[in-house]
């Protein structure tokens, strides 16, 4: 199937069938899509959706998202996950204030989280510029349509990919073609179960051909994820406060707010015994696990009620007594917002 006729087949049955009334279908406007395209990272859209429009309320443009706290970006993506992008949606909405949105590739793969995929969707869909995009949804798409071997990860078969997709992004309807084809990777060639009897280009789809549509994209090579360890501190205070840190800007959980992390039980009770914190009525709580992309936390929990938090010097801006009740706007990894829950 060529180019043009992909066009017209992907574009007919969008017209009929593709999804117009999103959140960010709306007004479009390029910070819209922005947001959209980050949130859509590794999270699909019913996920999404609930959290887009909060965020919209809050931060309903680039400068309102410049103006906020970070804490307060990271708190209305609490539950979302990968928190890297909303520090990157925070970092690049400060590079480009009081400026127009970057209308060209190389501006705006120039900000913090946006690479070529979102630069082209942006571009596309708020612009009307012609521009191929790479996310999930279509790479999954063109392994089917042209049966590519091999894992996508591959800088090798993602170079092929990114051709292909050049190759087939229109001049023209580009807007509706990057939509159209993003919508036909999330609701009918899905990872499992597709519909290819609905697909409107299945007649040129070789993996079809060959009746192997379920060998594409080929999965990438298994690897048995690492196991970490550590101690959570719960402490807290007379006033039902609890202690929270706030941890370094990069790396997991990056600028969220934590319980005092330590290798093991015994190191927290060390450092308990050096602020003069009694541990005598110490509890021990359910462990957990929480996975990462590449590794499983495994976390003990310990429970310390203290009358004198005062022994404990807080550092300004690193460390808070918190309290539930309050809802204060702080940003919280998911796992520590549920011992929060249970245990406060």
């Amino acid at each position: 199937m060529i180019p043009e006729d992909f066009h017209k087949a992907l574009l007919d049955w969008f017209d009929d069938h593709g999804r117009k009334d999103l959140p960010w279908q709306k007004n479009i406007t390029p910070y819209k899509v922005w947001v959209s395209e980050i949130m859509l990272q590794q999270t699909q859209v019913a996920t999404v959706i609930p959290y887009f429009e909060r965020f919209m309320e809050k931060f309903p443009t680039a400068e309102a998202l410049a103006d906020a706290d970070l804490d307060e970006v990271l708190h209305s993506w609490s539950g979302l996950g990968y928190y890297a992008r909303a520090r990157n949606l925070h970092k690049s909405s400060r590079l480009i204030m009081n400026q127009d949105f970057p209308n060209t590739l190389e501006d705006l793969t120039q900000l913090p989280g946006i690479g070529l995929s979102t630069a082209g969707a942006i571009l596309s869909i708020a612009c009307q510029q012609s521009h191929a995009i790479l996310d999930g949804n279509v790479k999954r798409v063109f392994t089917r349509f042209k049966a590519i071997e091999g894992w996508p990860g591959q800088s090798k078969i993602n170079k092929e990919l990114w051709e292909i997709s050049q190759q087939y992004t229109p001049l023209k309807r580009t807007a509706e073609y990057t939509q159209a084809i993003m919508d036909l990777g999330a609701t009918i060639c899905t990872r499992k179960n597709p519909s290819c009897i609905k697909c409107p280009v299945h007649l040129g789809c070789k993996a079809k051909q060959l009746n192997r549509i379920d060998d594409f994209p080929t999965p990438k090579p298994t690897k048995t994820l690492p196991v970490k360890q550590c101690a959570f501190l719960i402490l807290k205070n007379s006033e039902n406060e609890i202690l929270l840190e706030k941890r370094p800007p990069t790396g997991i959980w990056g600028s969220l707010w934590s319980f005092p992390e330590f290798t093991d039980i015994q190191a927290a009770c060390f450092w308990c015994h050096g602020k003069n914190i009694q541990t005598d009525k110490l509890q021990t709580l359910s462990p957990g696990r929480h996975t990462f992309s590449h590794y499983h936390l495994d976390y003990s929990v310990i429970l310390i009620t203290t009358e004198n938090p005062t022994n404990y010097v807080m550092e300004a801006n690193h460390s808070v007594w918190y309290k539930a009740q309050n809802k204060d706007k702080i940003g919280l990894p998911t796992p520590i917002k549920k011992l929060i829950q249970e245990n406060i």
